[in-house]
């Protein structure tokens, strides 16, 4: 390897890793030490410290980390913009410090601190974000083999396609190259084990695709992948006692909205307050799923079929709980009886999945999960009306396998949140 190749990046990832400390402690210091200074001054010098400012440093102290480390784990997933993430996330982090004193019967804490350091906090976050997007773009090196020539015209980096196995003297945050393309020259992989020698990140295509777009494409599916789609079993039996304990904490708020929203179906309408329907779940296994009824008695006289734009079908409380989501409390019992989880894919109609496992490769995969009340291709795709939106859904769908994890849950329940309060995807 050429020395000046090594000498030029050598301290590239030393220089990335001394920026994120360096921003990681001006905001400690902006969110969490300026608020304390200004209320207790010269006392924070002295030790130790009174109960009081101690509490308050320690609960913004825990908020602070807690919502950088969520904040920064939101970036590996789907490339577009984090901007909704970082309100309900300091949200989320001070009250939860804030109920931690509150069980613990603390006393002594000053309110107005912690209320500062939350503002400061998301005005860190805001400021950080538009400033990343005006200075802070990726500087991504392309080499143009394979699948790589797809990311060219991106607007989420500063793409150049390189002419030749070298860097020519300049920077790059990354170079992404196809690694599976049978195309690529030896001296080009050359290059690539260059660069990561010299702790330049070397990207596969398919990371960046699947950053950038949220979707696993269904049709370059490979051995490989199918073992990184195969989800923790220990995260699944996490969140299987999860579900099951939020459901049943959550039993006295859903459990009577959800008898008063029937009450009013059956008197709008003939029928039952519950649409059952069979449905297809973990590992191809068939179960009932409830609903609260939102269309009327004939609504598949003719065949199971997707709803439409303003389907004639549907009643008038049908069209708002559809629109809320609140047609879909039932499924908690779902969730109890272990046929689905909170978050996961959809579950199809039984005569649905039979069709796009003709139509689409790998559909069934989609399996190796329970089905969930929300889920990444819902908060991101909305409403499937035809194998075309099925095809681009699954996408979603492997893409949420193949990052299963708490934080990306996590972020499914804030973007639901939004789906929720706008009925994005409803009809």
């Amino acid at each position: 390897m050429p020395k000046s190749f090594k000498r030029r990046h050598s301290r590239w990832y030393e220089v990335v890793l001394f920026n994120q400390v360096f921003l990681f402690l001006l905001g400690y210091a902006v969110v969490v030490l300026l608020p304390a200074w200004l209320r207790w001054g010269s006392v924070l010098f002295s030790w130790p410290l009174a109960e009081s400012p101690l509490n308050t440093l320690l609960a913004n102290s825990a908020a602070y980390i807690l919502s950088s480390a969520v904040l920064r784990k939101f970036k590996r997933f789907h490339g577009r913009s984090s901007l909704s993430f970082i309100i309900p996330t300091m949200l989320a982090a001070w009250l939860g410090v804030v109920a931690i004193l509150l069980f613990l019967r603390e006393e002594y804490y000053a309110r107005q601190v912690l209320t500062y350091s939350f503002l400061l906090a998301n005005l860190w976050a805001f400021a950080g974000y538009f400033l990343g997007l005006r200075y802070s773009k990726p500087k991504l090196a392309l080499v143009p083999f394979g699948r790589g020539m797809e990311l060219a015209d991106t607007s989420r980096a500063v793409v150049t396609v390189l002419t030749r196995p070298d860097l020519d003297g300049r920077r790059y945050d990354g170079i992404v190259a196809d690694l599976h393309s049978v195309d690529l020259p030896d001296e080009w992989e050359r290059f690539l084990a260059r660069c990561t020698l010299a702790r330049i990140p070397v990207f596969h295509t398919q990371q960046v695709i699947e950053s950038v777009t949220g979707r696993v494409r269904v049709n370059h599916l490979s051995e490989n992948i199918f073992g990184a789609l195969l989800p923790s079993s220990t995260y699944l039996f996490i969140k299987r006692v999860v579900d099951t304990f939020l459901v049943l904490l959550a039993a006295p708020v859903w459990l009577p909205v959800m008898l008063v929203i029937g009450l009013i179906i059956k008197l709008e309408s003939e029928g039952p307050m519950f649409f059952v329907q069979d449905r297809v779940g973990l590992g191809n296994k068939r179960f009932r799923m409830y609903k609260l009824r939102s269309m009327r008695m004939d609504s598949e006289k003719d065949g199971a079929q997707f709803a439409e734009e303003g389907d004639a079908r549907v009643t008038r409380t049908g069209r708002f709980i559809r629109r809320t989501r609140l047609d879909e409390i039932p499924q908690f019992l779902n969730v109890l009886k272990g046929d689905m989880s909170l978050i996961g894919p959809r579950p199809e109609q039984i005569a649905f999945v039979e069709q796009f496992e003709k139509d689409i490769p790998f559909y069934s995969y989609r399996h190796v999960v329970r089905p969930g009340i929300t889920g990444w291709a819902q908060v991101l795709h909305g409403y499937t009306a035809d194998v075309d939106d099925t095809s681009v859904k699954i996408e979603h769908d492997f893409y949420y396998i193949k990052h299963f994890s708490l934080w990306l849950d996590i972020l499914i329940v804030i973007k639901t949140i939004r789906t929720v309060l706008t009925g994005f995807g409803a009809r």
